[in-house]
């Protein structure tokens, strides 16, 4: 049987897609605030790409692995200077 690897692709589209909509709308799904990711796992993701997006970033920001995503994220979309 082989084993099922992580499809880097996913994470790498993680890191730089940006909320499309709403009270966050342009911002990178990996800086949305916590709080709010929580509160999309309580109401129910979207359906689609998104949610799935968003359903991977619970479960990262609620264990703390952030920072996983920081070297995959395209210089435009960093927050930090330089």
């Amino acid at each position: 049987m082989e084993a099922l690897l992580p499809n880097p692709q996913i994470l790498i589209e993680l890191a730089n897609s940006q909320m499309p909509y709403g009270k966050y709308q342009g911002w990178t799904l990996v800086d949305l605030p916590e709080p709010y990711v929580v509160w999309l796992a309580n109401k129910g993701f979207p359906k689609g790409r998104l949610g799935e997006q968003l359903q991977l970033l619970y479960e990262i920001k609620v264990n703390g692995l952030e920072k996983l995503l920081a070297p995959l994220r395209s210089r435009n979309s960093s927050s930090s200077s330089d």
